[in-house]
């Protein structure tokens, strides 16, 4: 299965549920206290982090989706703290205060990356599921697919009832589930318990086969259109409406912490299922991430950047449209590999046969093809006002799509020389009659160790030539 990161930015995702403020606090151990066995541990930090349902918001914001938060929390600091580190990471809160209860808090006190008890101060918020239920309700019009993070805190008491409103608004809706009565959970399109939670449903199994079986007999009882059992070490397997259960291996190569990892995986599994991935496709995606949080400490997230990354270490993609930022990490990674960067850069307005020629020639240079494109407003400077024919994204997106590219990234200035003494390519490409000397950063490159080459078109293709031809037709 080759995977590729879609486009997130214009997903509108709602999540549900228990919301928390997760406290970390980190220090040394060196001596055991003479008050009791217990060790001593020197506090050196604070973090403050979202958790439960506020931490799935965090990662699919995380993604560049718009995402829209309801949960309950109480009328005190610690919501306030909440608040703010959620607005910051553009998290829209819609957020029911309760008068009576705290806001769910989980204070964990680790040192040299263990963790050594956790402290939880929380009270149930089951009295405001009626009015939590109506809050969810009206934000459904402006969402494409919902998650339901229920941690079993109250908040989720009328989750019957919001699936089925997602069921009749014809919106995916994916849950987290709590407990052992997972009925309640009955219609949603995806379930996404993790092996524990599935065995206190189903009870233990003896063999592979057997657990094959439960998991296709409990996704057919709850009438769900995917059933996926998230496995530890085992890595998680799939049970599709449609298709035969598959399993994929855990993609953690070192495993730090755990927390959080759940909240990781679903949010991926959302924001695949919102643009349109199948399940399998979702499911691949969401273990990448989560093989790559809990390589973190604590209660963590992962971004398109770190997602093409892993795809480009393992060979199977990370390919496509980057900004500059993520190209830098992805050459970096490339690096690591040994492979041999090569670049080029123009406006290909009019993609036409020497342009793809050129292109295949200049992959035979390296292992990783960038191509900068020059921006609409540094195209008109350089063409004329009737350039470009065909937009920025139009433009990139065709090229991306050729066998032979790797990357491609835009640039905004009449040249990209900022961009390329900041990649420095092994190898830098240009078409035409150039010097080795007149080409754009070429100093820069061979400076580094690099080789500028020139490369020429096929005779009589150009987008002048292809814009002349239909001008006369």
């Amino acid at each position: 299965m080759t995977l590729n990161i879609p486009d997130f930015s214009n997903l509108r995702v709602l999540v549900a549920g228990d919301a928390m403020l997760d406290e970390y606090r980190f220090g040394d151990t060196g001596r055991i206290s003479p008050e009791a066995p217990v060790p001593v541990v020197k506090t050196q930090g604070t973090e403050r982090r979202p958790g439960g349902a506020a931490n799935v918001a965090y990662n699919i914001a995380a993604l560049g989706a718009h995402v829209q938060l309801a949960a309950v929390i109480g009328a005190d600091d610690r919501g306030q703290v909440l608040s703010e580190l959620l607005v910051a990471a553009d998290v829209e809160c819609h957020f029911i205060k309760a008068p009576h209860a705290p806001t769910i808090h989980k204070l964990r006190v680790l040192s040299r990356n263990q963790q050594l008890i956790r402290l939880d101060s929380e009270e149930s918020f089951k009295d405001q599921g009626d009015i939590f239920a109506d809050l969810v309700r009206n934000l459904l019009r402006d969402t494409d697919v919902v998650v339901l993070s229920d941690y079993g805190k109250g908040s989720l008491d009328r989750v019957e009832s919001l699936i089925s409103a997602c069921v009749e608004a014809k919106i995916p809706v994916l849950v987290d589930p709590k407990g052992t009565d997972f009925h309640r959970y009955k219609y949603a399109t995806v379930l996404t318990p993790n092996q524990a939670e599935f065995a206190a449903v189903v009870g233990h199994w003896k063999s592979e086969d057997e657990f094959m079986a439960e998991g296709e007999s409990l996704r057919s009882q709850l009438k769900l259109e995917a059933l996926l059992v998230t496995r530890g070490e085992q890595g998680m397997t799939l049970f599709p409406k449609r298709d035969q259960a598959l399993s994929l291996p855990a993609e953690a190569r070192e495993v730090f912490d755990v927390t959080g990892a759940g909240d990781t995986f679903i949010s991926l599994m959302a924001v695949g299922v919102g643009c349109g991935l199948d399940f399998e496709e979702a499911a691949g995606l969401a273990n990448l991430g989560a093989g790559l949080v809990v390589r973190k400490i604590g209660v963590a997230s992962v971004t398109v950047s770190e997602l093409r990354i892993a795809l480009h270490s393992k060979g199977t993609g990370g390919r496509g449209l980057v900004d500059t930022e993520e190209l830098e990490a992805l050459i970096k990674e490339a690096r690591y590999r040994g492979e041999r960067i090569v670049m080029t850069n123009g406006c290909f307005d009019i993609l036409h046969a020497g342009h793809v020629s050129y292109l295949e020639e200049a992959k035979t240079l390296g292992d990783r093809l960038v191509i900068a494109v020059n921006d609409d407003e540094s195209v008109k400077g350089l063409k004329g006002k009737s350039r470009p024919i065909n937009p920025l994204e139009d433009r990139m997106a065709v090229l991306s799509g050729l066998a032979a590219v790797d990357w491609v990234v835009s640039f905004s200035e009449k040249t990209p020389a900022n961009l390329i003494e900041k990649l420095l390519p092994d190898v830098l490409v240009k078409g035409g009659d150039y010097q080795t000397d007149e080409i754009v950063g070429g100093k820069e490159v061979i400076k580094n160790g690099g080789e500028v080459r020139v490369l020429s078109h096929k005779d009589g293709r150009s987008t002048s030539a292809v814009i002349d031809a239909i001008r006369k037709s």
